[in-house]
Protein backbone atom coordinates (compact mmCIF):
# COMPACT_ATOMS: atom_id res chain seq x y z
CA UNK A 1 0.00 0.00 0.00
CA UNK A 2 0.83 3.76 -0.76
CA UNK A 3 -0.45 6.59 1.49
CA UNK A 4 -0.26 10.37 0.39
CA UNK A 5 -1.91 13.51 1.58
CA UNK A 6 -3.46 15.62 -0.67
CA UNK A 7 -5.74 18.85 -0.79
CA UNK A 8 -8.40 18.63 -2.92
CA UNK A 9 -9.90 21.60 -5.06
CA UNK A 10 -12.23 22.65 -2.19
CA UNK A 11 -9.21 22.77 0.43
CA UNK A 12 -9.93 20.09 2.35
CA UNK A 13 -6.92 17.85 2.84
CA UNK A 14 -7.07 13.96 2.71
CA UNK A 15 -4.78 10.99 3.64
CA UNK A 16 -5.49 7.53 1.29
CA UNK A 17 -4.62 5.08 -1.29
CA UNK A 18 -2.05 6.03 -4.71
CA UNK A 19 -3.27 3.13 -6.90
CA UNK A 20 -0.92 3.01 -9.92
CA UNK A 21 2.25 5.57 -10.55
CA UNK A 22 1.85 9.12 -10.46
CA UNK A 23 3.00 9.74 -13.68
CA UNK A 24 0.93 6.78 -15.25
CA UNK A 25 -2.84 6.52 -15.00
CA UNK A 26 -3.20 6.36 -11.35
CA UNK A 27 -5.76 7.47 -8.93
CA UNK A 28 -6.56 8.29 -5.31
CA UNK A 29 -8.85 6.93 -3.20
CA UNK A 30 -9.56 8.50 0.53
CA UNK A 31 -12.62 8.68 2.30
CA UNK A 32 -14.72 6.91 0.62
CA UNK A 33 -14.16 8.69 -3.01
CA UNK A 34 -11.75 9.14 -5.80
CA UNK A 35 -9.61 11.92 -7.19
CA UNK A 36 -7.73 12.26 -9.96
CA UNK A 37 -3.79 12.92 -8.71
CA UNK A 38 -4.22 15.86 -11.58
CA UNK A 39 -6.60 17.34 -9.81
CA UNK A 40 -4.96 17.50 -6.58
CA UNK A 41 -2.38 19.33 -4.64
CA UNK A 42 -0.20 16.36 -3.46
CA UNK A 43 1.52 17.35 0.54
CA UNK A 44 3.83 15.79 2.01
CA UNK A 45 3.17 12.45 3.02
CA UNK A 46 3.78 12.90 6.61
CA UNK A 47 3.62 15.91 9.29
CA UNK A 48 6.68 15.34 11.39
CA UNK A 49 7.62 17.43 14.59
CA UNK A 50 11.11 16.32 13.58
CA UNK A 51 13.56 14.37 11.33
CA UNK A 52 16.21 12.59 13.16
CA UNK A 53 18.91 12.08 10.30
CA UNK A 54 22.11 9.80 10.08
CA UNK A 55 25.48 10.46 8.73
CA UNK A 56 27.81 8.29 6.95
CA UNK A 57 25.75 4.89 7.23
CA UNK A 58 27.04 4.18 3.55
CA UNK A 59 30.91 3.55 3.92
CA UNK A 60 31.15 4.80 0.16
CA UNK A 61 29.65 8.50 1.22
CA UNK A 62 31.71 8.44 4.28
CA UNK A 63 35.07 7.54 1.97
CA UNK A 64 34.05 10.08 -0.81
CA UNK A 65 33.77 12.94 2.01
CA UNK A 66 37.43 11.67 3.47
CA UNK A 67 35.58 10.77 6.75
CA UNK A 68 35.78 7.27 8.64
CA UNK A 69 33.14 5.52 9.13
CA UNK A 70 31.03 6.07 12.82
CA UNK A 71 31.43 2.89 15.37
CA UNK A 72 27.74 4.25 16.54
CA UNK A 73 25.25 6.41 14.25
CA UNK A 74 25.72 9.72 13.76
CA UNK A 75 22.78 11.21 14.65
CA UNK A 76 21.75 15.18 13.75
CA UNK A 77 18.50 16.94 13.83
CA UNK A 78 15.83 19.00 10.98
CA UNK A 79 12.90 20.95 12.36
CA UNK A 80 9.85 20.96 10.62
CA UNK A 81 10.35 23.82 8.24
CA UNK A 82 12.72 21.87 6.40
CA UNK A 83 9.61 19.87 4.87
CA UNK A 84 8.72 20.23 1.20
CA UNK A 85 6.85 18.65 -0.43
CA UNK A 86 7.23 16.40 -4.27
CA UNK A 87 6.52 18.74 -6.97
CA UNK A 88 6.87 22.32 -4.88
CA UNK A 89 10.09 24.51 -6.03
CA UNK A 90 12.78 25.01 -3.08
CA UNK A 91 14.63 28.03 -2.45
CA UNK A 92 17.81 26.99 -1.76
CA UNK A 93 20.59 29.55 0.57
CA UNK A 94 21.93 32.12 -1.44
CA UNK A 95 25.61 33.48 -1.74
CA UNK A 96 26.72 29.97 -0.90
CA UNK A 97 29.81 28.05 -2.87
CA UNK A 98 28.41 24.42 -3.00
CA UNK A 99 24.67 22.93 -1.59
CA UNK A 100 24.39 19.52 -2.61
CA UNK A 101 21.63 16.97 -3.19
CA UNK A 102 22.12 13.57 -0.33
CA UNK A 103 19.38 10.76 -1.65
CA UNK A 104 17.59 8.97 1.12
CA UNK A 105 15.62 6.17 1.95
CA UNK A 106 13.12 7.47 5.07
CA UNK A 107 11.55 5.96 7.49
CA UNK A 108 7.71 7.32 8.52
CA UNK A 109 7.71 6.65 12.22
CA UNK A 110 3.59 4.81 12.65
CA UNK A 111 3.56 4.75 16.76
CA UNK A 112 4.88 6.36 19.21
CA UNK A 113 8.16 5.30 19.81
CA UNK A 114 10.50 5.55 23.27
CA UNK A 115 13.30 2.82 24.23
CA UNK A 116 12.63 0.20 21.65
CA UNK A 117 14.68 -2.69 21.29
CA UNK A 118 15.73 -3.56 17.53
CA UNK A 119 13.95 -6.99 17.41
CA UNK A 120 10.90 -4.73 17.99
CA UNK A 121 11.68 -1.70 15.83
CA UNK A 122 9.44 -2.67 12.95
CA UNK A 123 6.06 -2.66 14.87
CA UNK A 124 6.91 1.18 15.06
CA UNK A 125 7.35 1.51 11.30
CA UNK A 126 4.11 3.20 9.26
CA UNK A 127 6.28 2.87 5.74
CA UNK A 128 9.19 4.23 4.17
CA UNK A 129 9.89 7.15 1.86
CA UNK A 130 11.95 9.45 -0.29
CA UNK A 131 14.03 12.45 0.96
CA UNK A 132 16.87 14.40 -0.11
CA UNK A 133 18.61 16.08 2.38
CA UNK A 134 19.52 19.42 1.21
CA UNK A 135 23.07 20.56 2.46
CA UNK A 136 24.46 24.18 2.75
CA UNK A 137 28.42 22.82 2.65
CA UNK A 138 29.86 26.02 3.20
CA UNK A 139 28.44 26.05 6.75
CA UNK A 140 28.02 22.87 7.59
CA UNK A 141 31.95 22.94 7.64
CA UNK A 142 32.11 25.72 9.53
CA UNK A 143 29.42 24.30 12.57
CA UNK A 144 29.09 21.48 15.12
CA UNK A 145 25.31 21.44 14.55
CA UNK A 146 25.08 21.64 11.61
CA UNK A 147 21.73 24.37 12.06
CA UNK A 148 23.00 26.58 8.63
CA UNK A 149 24.19 23.77 7.11
CA UNK A 150 20.98 21.06 7.46
CA UNK A 151 18.19 22.33 8.93
CA UNK A 152 17.26 25.54 6.88
CA UNK A 153 14.18 26.08 5.48
CA UNK A 154 13.03 23.47 2.20
CA UNK A 155 16.31 21.52 3.37
CA UNK A 156 14.65 17.98 3.51
CA UNK A 157 12.18 17.29 0.41
CA UNK A 158 9.83 14.69 1.20
CA UNK A 159 7.38 11.88 -0.56
CA UNK A 160 5.59 12.02 -2.79
CA UNK A 161 4.03 9.05 -0.51
CA UNK A 162 4.72 6.23 2.51
CA UNK A 163 5.12 2.81 1.25
CA UNK A 164 4.35 0.15 4.11
CA UNK A 165 7.36 -2.22 4.51
CA UNK A 166 5.72 -5.00 2.45
CA UNK A 167 6.59 -2.95 -0.49
CA UNK A 168 10.30 -1.51 0.05
CA UNK A 169 12.86 -4.48 -0.75
CA UNK A 170 15.77 -5.36 1.94
CA UNK A 171 18.12 -4.84 -1.07
CA UNK A 172 15.72 -1.51 -2.47
CA UNK A 173 18.00 0.88 -4.45
CA UNK A 174 18.16 4.39 -3.80
CA UNK A 175 18.86 6.79 -6.47
CA UNK A 176 19.40 10.83 -7.54
CA UNK A 177 19.26 12.22 -10.95
CA UNK A 178 19.99 15.69 -11.43
CA UNK A 179 18.18 16.92 -15.09
CA UNK A 180 17.68 13.47 -15.89
CA UNK A 181 21.52 12.42 -15.40
CA UNK A 182 22.05 9.47 -12.47
CA UNK A 183 24.32 10.83 -9.67
CA UNK A 184 23.59 8.27 -6.91
CA UNK A 185 22.66 4.80 -7.09
CA UNK A 186 23.22 2.61 -4.04
CA UNK A 187 20.92 0.39 -2.03
CA UNK A 188 19.45 0.08 1.11
CA UNK A 189 21.88 -3.21 2.18
CA UNK A 190 24.88 -1.00 2.24
CA UNK A 191 23.67 0.40 5.32
CA UNK A 192 25.99 0.32 8.08
CA UNK A 193 23.01 0.07 10.81
CA UNK A 194 20.12 -1.28 9.65
CA UNK A 195 16.72 0.47 10.26
CA UNK A 196 15.60 -1.40 13.57
CA UNK A 197 19.28 -0.57 14.85
CA UNK A 198 18.44 2.88 13.92
CA UNK A 199 15.27 2.99 16.09
CA UNK A 200 16.99 1.08 19.17
CA UNK A 201 19.78 3.95 19.22
CA UNK A 202 17.65 6.97 18.47
CA UNK A 203 14.29 5.86 21.07
CA UNK A 204 17.65 5.25 23.49
CA UNK A 205 17.65 9.12 23.90
CA UNK A 206 14.80 10.58 22.64
CA UNK A 207 10.90 9.89 21.85
CA UNK A 208 9.71 9.34 18.20
CA UNK A 209 6.31 10.93 17.38
CA UNK A 210 3.82 9.62 14.99
CA UNK A 211 4.56 11.31 11.89
CA UNK A 212 8.42 11.36 12.63
CA UNK A 213 11.20 10.78 9.99
CA UNK A 214 13.98 8.98 10.24
CA UNK A 215 16.81 9.75 7.54
CA UNK A 216 18.94 7.18 6.63
CA UNK A 217 21.50 8.14 5.55
CA UNK A 218 23.07 8.32 1.51
CA UNK A 219 24.97 6.44 -1.01
CA UNK A 220 28.05 8.39 -2.70
CA UNK A 221 27.75 10.29 -5.47
CA UNK A 222 26.81 13.36 -3.72
CA UNK A 223 27.10 17.17 -5.49
CA UNK A 224 26.26 20.37 -6.20
CA UNK A 225 23.50 22.05 -7.46
CA UNK A 226 22.52 24.61 -9.66
CA UNK A 227 19.96 27.32 -10.01
CA UNK A 228 16.76 25.48 -12.30
CA UNK A 229 18.31 22.08 -11.90
CA UNK A 230 15.39 19.70 -11.44
CA UNK A 231 16.37 16.87 -8.64
CA UNK A 232 15.15 13.45 -8.55
CA UNK A 233 14.96 10.75 -5.60
CA UNK A 234 13.99 7.59 -6.43
CA UNK A 235 13.60 4.61 -3.91
CA UNK A 236 12.56 0.85 -5.07
CA UNK A 237 8.85 0.53 -3.97
CA UNK A 238 7.92 3.99 -2.89
CA UNK A 239 8.34 5.95 -6.17
CA UNK A 240 9.68 9.40 -7.24
CA UNK A 241 10.25 12.49 -5.26
CA UNK A 242 11.12 15.49 -8.00
CA UNK A 243 11.85 18.89 -6.98
CA UNK A 244 12.86 21.93 -8.86
CA UNK A 245 15.37 23.98 -6.98
CA UNK A 246 15.97 28.08 -7.21
CA UNK A 247 19.60 29.68 -6.04
CA UNK A 248 18.47 33.38 -5.29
Amino acid sequence: MRLARFRDSTGNVHRGELHGDLDDEAELTADGETFDPAAVELLAPCEPSKFVCVGRNYADHAAEMDNDVPDRPLLFLKPPNSVAAHGETVTLPSGKERLDHEAELAVVVGERAKGVSADDAMEYVEGFTCLNDLSNRDDQNREQNWVRGKAFDQSAPVGPVVATPDEVPDDAFVRARVNGETRQDGSRDQFVFSVPDLVEEITTYLTLEPGDVVATGTPAGVGPLEDGDVVEIEVEGVGTLENEVRIP
